[in-house]
């Protein structure tokens, strides 16, 4: 059956159609995401949901998708969307951050110019049939110091027009080294030698706990005097208020803002302020940044649903589809190593340790980890997938640690997931085989060559005679089948181990028998998604 998604914002019809030729199932109701109750009604019919800005996926939507997998915002803010509660659901968050990146820019670069000559009031006065032009004395951007706070893709972009305009550039980016800085022919320096030597200051980050109010009342204090603050990126990065008290005493000389802390903003502190220019969050306004981030969107959740690939996601680590062709068997064996020693721990988890050697070692370590922890948290929650995992682990105090390591042994490369409880340590090794399928390879330390099966049974006692014969005689006394089987040991007379392949779960009472026998240290059966 082919997947089903739904648009609930408008979307243009190339976007639409991108889904059809994918062979998506595609549901174009562009004034549903405005109804929450209506959508509430209809999201669990849906594997995908496509919006803009319009849509606000709640706690309460989420609890009514179960079906869910994948949301897409085709843009970059995601501030409508209930990202914790998504990710605890195991759905997918994934924007568009590339496809309006220029237009943004651009428009950062026109309020730059805009509050520089005061160009929204000269126009409404001449508009007004007043010709005020000595009231309108502004000041060229050549040769003025630019002060960016965020240097990252649309920041960059800034830099780099801003230099064409003959400014002279510095940067604050926690993340911006020193050599992409002389890359980009700016000046790196913290954020008070920035707030001290701009004429103009430029915003570029998302909104965190970090950079929430980093223009606050004290670091305006610092600006220079007759400075113009830009603000393109997101509302709450200035405290407007103390903004707008900068501008009253003449301290900030003018501002331009296309983004407030609150928003529809239908009042601010800023309104009504001489040389304040504010537009309603245009920076993503144009025809080509609509398209682009549309057209990108349908090919982002196409592409998660038709192949598993994950692109720009928010709560997920990226997967090209090439690494998810190649990746897919090996993120099959962590999920069934991570199964493994989850259904073998019945203690709390303190922390999960996973070693990666050889071949490997070399991929995506993040969406590898996501699995193994999947597969280990299914058992407290079995509704857990790739995206919940880690957060339901970070949740508990679970410590997760990665180490990757050159080929080491006879295969190509293996994965080793160690879980550690209060009480000890179990470990399980794996690999995947020409062939394509995950192989479990060693457990407890204890070499040996297993395939996954739906149903398995796992014992351990100590390496005597009549093992074998007591597991079959009792497997076969009660209807059991076994299909194939397993065994390894430590050494000669030490601890022996084994796996049986069977054709459905061993019932309890079969269980028990075993255990009556007093031949077995620990009696288990496991369960593995193998479809």
């Amino acid at each position: 059956m082919a997947p089903k998604v739904l648009i609930s914002d408008k979307l243009s019809d190339a976007a639409v159609q991108i889904f059809r030729d994918r062979g998506i199932d595609v549901d174009f109701q562009p004034d549903v995401g405005k109804d929450k109750d209506k959508l509430a009604e209809i999201i669990g019919n849906y594997d995908g949901l496509a919006i803009r800005s319009a849509t606000k996926v709640t706690e309460k939507i989420l609890e009514n998708a179960p079906n869910l997998k994948v949301i897409g915002r085709a843009g970059i803010g995601t501030d409508n969307i209930d990202k914790n509660a998504a990710s605890r659901r195991g759905v997918i968050v994934m924007n568009t951050p590339f496809g309006n990146m220029i237009t943004t820019a651009e428009h950062a670069i026109a309020m730059m110019f805009a509050v520089a000559r005061q160009i929204p009031e000269a126009s409404a006065s001449t508009h007004a049939g007043k010709w005020e032009k000595s009231k309108f004395m502004g000041v060229e951007l050549t040769g003025k110091t630019l002060g960016v706070i965020g240097a990252g893709n649309i920041g960059g972009i800034v830099c780099d027009r801003a230099r064409g305009l003959k400014m002279k550039v510095i940067a604050y980016d926690p993340f911006l080294g020193q050599e992409k800085a002389d890359k980009m022919g700016v000046e790196k320096v913290d954020l008070d030698e920035l707030l001290a030597r701009a004429d103009f200051i430029t915003l570029h980050v998302p909104l965190t706990d970090q950079t929430r109010n980093i223009l606050s009342k004290e670091n305006l204090a610092k600006t220079k005097k007759g400075v113009r603050i830009i603000n393109c990126a997101r509302g709450g990065l200035v405290d407007e208020e103390a903004l707008a008290e900068a501008l009253k005493s003449g301290h900030v000389a003018g501002a331009a803002f296309d983004v407030f802390s609150k928003e529809p903003a239908t009042e601010n502190p800023l309104f009504g302020l001489p040389n304040v220019v504010c537009t309603p969050h245009l920076g993503a306004a144009t025809t080509e940044a609509q398209e682009n981030v549309a057209l990108q969107v349908a090919e982002q959740m196409s592409d998660y649903l038709l192949t598993g690939a994950v692109q720009n996601a928010l709560n997920m680590p990226s997967v090209t589809a090439e690494e998810a062709r190649v990746m897919g068997p090996w993120v099959k064996l962590a999920g069934h190593l991570g199964s493994f020693v989850g259904q073998m721990t019945d203690e709390p988890i303190k922390a999960i340790n996973i070693l990666y050697d050889g071949s490997v070692a070399e991929m995506n370590l993040e969406a590898l980890n996501c699995s193994v922890i999947a597969g280990i948290m299914k058992k407290v929650n079995p509704e857990v997938n790739m995206v919940s995992a880690p957060v339901v682990a970070e949740e508990r105090g679970i410590q997760i640690s990665t180490t990757n390591q050159h080929k080491s042994g006879v295969f190509d490369g293996y994965v080793k997931v160690t879980v550690v409880t209060s009480k000890r340590e179990r470990s399980i090794a794996g690999t995947v085989f020409s062939d394509g399928k995950p192989r479990f390879i060693q457990i407890k330390g204890i070499n040996i060559d297993a395939e996954v099966g739906a149903h398995m049974l796992y014992t351990t006692n100590e390496d005597v005679p009549g093992i074998i014969g007591t597991l079959g005689q009792t497997m076969g006394q009660n209807g059991v089948n076994i299909a194939n089987f397993t065994l390894g040991r430590s050494a000669v007379k030490g601890e022996a181990i084994a796996l049986l392949y069977v054709d459905e779960e061993v019932p309890a009472p079969v269980i028990g028998k075993l255990v009556d026998t007093g031949l077995f240290t620990q009696v288990k059966p496991l369960v593995f998604d193998v479809a």
